[in-house]
């Protein structure tokens, strides 16, 4: 590994859900507490904001339909990046006060997968739901009290889930064509305070995790042994992905908020987005079907 780049030069409160977009050769992520979308186009240096009505936990890019699927705190919506336009194709829990969509990704059928939560208490209320490519929209399990880490293994066959609270990785066994998932088994444990948040997996089949308040991005195995752990200059890593014209960056997304004013003058890269180079072959990110 060569070392660590800044991308852009944006400070996020809650920065998510890095998608590496192969058409534009952008990255795009969120700022749940912004709340923002940002898509930063890697040869321009050039970085665009849009300000979202509402905090928004997740994103994916679109197979065929214009614009990306955004999950926003009380629906999964459409939204149109040149218009601004949004239109809303799944409120599962729009009626349950301070209840929120975390995190999200898209299966390698092109479903794509979301999470809620309590966004007080964290109690453990929260249902990971299925986007099917007809807007169908069907809880999976509940609950949860911070759903992360969703991604999936090379040939779709095992589902990577965590609850962030529970400091646990769990996989399941998946079924590709019916988008079930079989009992759930412990992939990983973290030791407190760390706690893991988004995954994503690369072409060897292991696991990459952000571990918040971890400070560091672990790979793991395909059986859930630690492969290699990478040390940040911050404590608030919050998700991965691979990106690049070849594939083999990771971008990293990380968190700023609730760090005291001290702990902000010793992690200047907190809420950052960074770039490392390490030497590993990602996947082409899957886009929603629908």
């Amino acid at each position: 590994m060569t070392g660590i780049v800044r991308i852009g030069t944006t400070t996020d409160l809650l920065g998510e859900s890095p998608v590496w977009c192969d058409r534009q050769q952008a990255l795009y992520w969120v700022d749940v507490r912004g709340p923002f979308l940002r898509r930063h186009v890697l040869a321009t240096s050039e970085t665009r904001s849009w300000t979202l009505p509402e905090l928004v936990g997740s994103m994916a890019l679109r197979e065929s339909g214009p614009g990306l699927v955004l999950a926003l705190a009380t629906s999964i919506a459409y939204f149109d990046p040149q218009t601004g336009g949004i239109e809303r194709i799944a409120s599962p829990e729009a009626h349950v006060p301070q209840r929120r969509f975390n995190d999200g990704r898209c299966d390698r059928q092109g479903r794509f997968w979301a999470g809620t939560m309590h966004d007080v208490t964290r109690a453990p209320e929260g249902t990971l739901y299925r986007l099917d490519a007809d807007h169908r929209c069907r809880a999976i399990f509940n609950g949860i009290r911070a759903p992360n880490s969703l991604a999936w293994s090379p040939d779709g066959a095992t589902m990577y889930f965590a609850d962030s609270y529970l400091r646990t990785i769990f996989s399941y066994p998946f079924d590709r064509d019916a988008g079930t998932v079989g009992a759930r088994r412990v992939f990983a444990e973290l030791r407190a305070p760390a706690m893991p948040d988004g995954s994503t997996v690369d072409a060897e089949g292991f696991l990459w995790n952000a571990e918040y308040d971890g400070g560091c991005i672990t790979r793991y195995t395909p059986d859930g042994r630690i492969d290699r752990v990478i040390a940040l200059p911050l404590q608030r890593p919050t998700s991965c992905a691979f990106g690049g014209a070849d594939l083999r960056t990771l971008f990293v997304t990380t968190a700023s908020q609730k760090l005291t004013d001290q702990e902000r003058a010793a992690q200047p890269l907190a809420g950052a987005v960074l770039a490392l180079d390490v030497g590993i072959d990602g996947l082409a990110e899957p886009r929603y079907s629908g």
